[in-house]
């Protein structure tokens, strides 16, 4: 009973296998080794300091131009009567979308125990809070006034106002306040493992200031618990603020009578689209990394960009079938005034910009139904490059297509001008400078998760003991 015992469990011990990872085959050390290095190193690339030189510059000037706008007011940009709303609100809807990968990668993949997403989820954090920075500040100075801006805040004041909470600038300041400091809790506590890691590295006045960041970490049993504890809440409480915080800024849109807005599809069609543009955004920021520092290509694999690909073509099909059926549903309804917005907008002067749309959303993203295709860095970057043109004239199409509204006395074209262009240019540079920091001094990639997904972490297999001891 005991021989067939000890031969059924050793049976067992040779058949099993470790799990299947997206990764490369670095060590523990490795790891720890090879994204603290790119902190740590002394020479910083010449390339790192062309490309801050030309972000700080954008930024610069969308910061000079924000200070002119105040001068001014908002006669500086191309909006007009028919259209009250110009590309400041494109520009916002954008980057909020921008914003939603990094939280789906984190919060919803990380409950639902997805292991790829460990090598991409800490930049993808970094990328929502850089680009929900960046969305912020449109609402603010979008309405001209910002010197009462505190009125959007539930906070007493001299005049005994309290803010009006049917406003949809309301809703966008709640919605995207939540949002930032959600995932800037989230994004904190799974930095603190690591910057435990480079402080025990480091020497001197780094080793006080990663100390203190790190908040007295020691890696012990019970901090540990708590951390799993804490970092499992907050993915529960991000989770719901994926689906909501897009929803809020649709309802921007749909609370409203205007035809080709007042529409129930605008929530989760928002939510899809910017899931779709995020996902986007962070595979041209992973390739790039994998081209600037190459230890990267042990995390972000080409298996890793094949399964963002794969959630680009689910998403971008989601956002296909509901211009489909904002087609079919004004079609559908015989209203007069429903069916032209959308014909003006298939077949009306800016027909160029929905047809860019269309081409850039629902045809590219068909190229990855081929794995050849989906698994070519060149072929994935260029797509990815498309899918964020597409989504910025997604919200292009929705804003500026009414521009000829129920009075054609009052129709009118919208023209961009050099302040509309200066705006969406200076908030990529504010968003580049912000990414390029993060780059050079925090690590890209989570170390503490990487090595928990890793086969050399389950004490089942073979090569654990022998991970450990040469870690120690």
């Amino acid at each position: 009973m005991s021989a067939t015992t000890s031969t059924s469990t050793s049976a067992t011990v040779q058949k099993w296998k470790p799990p299947k990872l997206v990764l490369g085959n670095p060590s523990f050390h490795d790891v720890t080794d090879q994204i603290s290095g790119i902190v740590e190193r002394r020479d910083t690339p010449i390339w790192w300091w062309v490309a801050l030189g030309i972000s700080v510059s954008m930024a610069g000037a969308f910061f000079i131009q924000m200070a002119w706008l105040f001068w001014t007011g908002v006669g500086i940009w191309g909006n007009n009567v028919p259209v009250g709303w110009g590309w400041p609100i494109v520009n916002f809807v954008f980057w909020v979308g921008i914003g939603h990968a990094g939280t789906l990668i984190s919060a919803v993949l990380f409950l639902l125990r997805q292991k790829w997403r460990t090598s991409i989820n800490r930049f993808a954090e970094a990328m929502t809070i850089f680009a929900v920075i960046c969305a912020g500040i449109f609402p603010g100075i979008h309405v001209g006034r910002i010197w009462v801006a505190y009125w959007m805040f539930p906070i007493p004041n001299q005049m005994a106002m309290w803010p009006n909470f049917r406003s949809a600038l309301m809703w966008d300041v709640f919605a995207v306040g939540t949002y930032f400091t959600a995932s800037l809790l989230f994004w904190y506590t799974g930095l603190v493992p690591d910057w435990a890691t480079l402080r025990d590295r480091a020497k001197g006045w780094p080793k006080k200031i990663y100390g203190f960041l790190a908040l007295g970490w020691r890696s012990g049993n019970s901090q540990w618990k708590h951390y799993e504890a804490a970092y499992l809440l907050l993915a529960g409480i991000a989770t719901p603020l994926v689906l909501s915080v897009h929803s809020v800024v649709s309802t921007d849109f749909a609370t409203s009578m205007v035809f080709g807005w007042h529409t129930t599809i605008f929530p989760p069609y928002f939510v899809a689209g910017a899931i779709f543009s995020g996902f986007g955004m962070v595979m041209t920021l992973g390739i790039l990394a994998r081209l600037v520092y190459p230890p990267v290509k042990n995390y972000i694999t080409v298996k890793t960009l094949e399964l963002m690909a794969k959630v680009i073509m689910l998403t971008g099909m989601m956002v296909g079938y509901a211009y489909s059926m904002e087609m079919f549903i004004a079609w559908y309804s015989g209203n007069g005034y429903e069916q032209f917005v959308f014909l003006n907008r298939a077949f009306g002067p800016y027909a160029w910009a929905y047809w860019i749309m269309v081409s850039c959303n629902v045809i590219i993203p068909q190229l990855f139904w081929f794995k050849k295709l989906r698994t070519s860095i060149p072929v994935l970057f260029v797509a990815s490059i498309f899918v964020n043109i597409g989504m910025w004239f997604e919200r292009f199409v929705i804003v500026l297509t009414l521009h000829r509204d129920f009075l054609p006395s009052s129709w009118d074209m919208f023209k961009p001008t050099a302040f509309d262009i200066g705006f969406l240019v200076g908030s990529f540079g504010l968003f580049f400078t912000l990414f390029l920091l993060f780059l050079r001094f925090v690590p890209m990639v989570a170390m503490a998760e990487v090595k928990g997904v890793m086969p050399e972490a389950d004490p089942h297999h073979e090569s654990y003991h022998h991970a450990t001891e040469k870690e120690a």
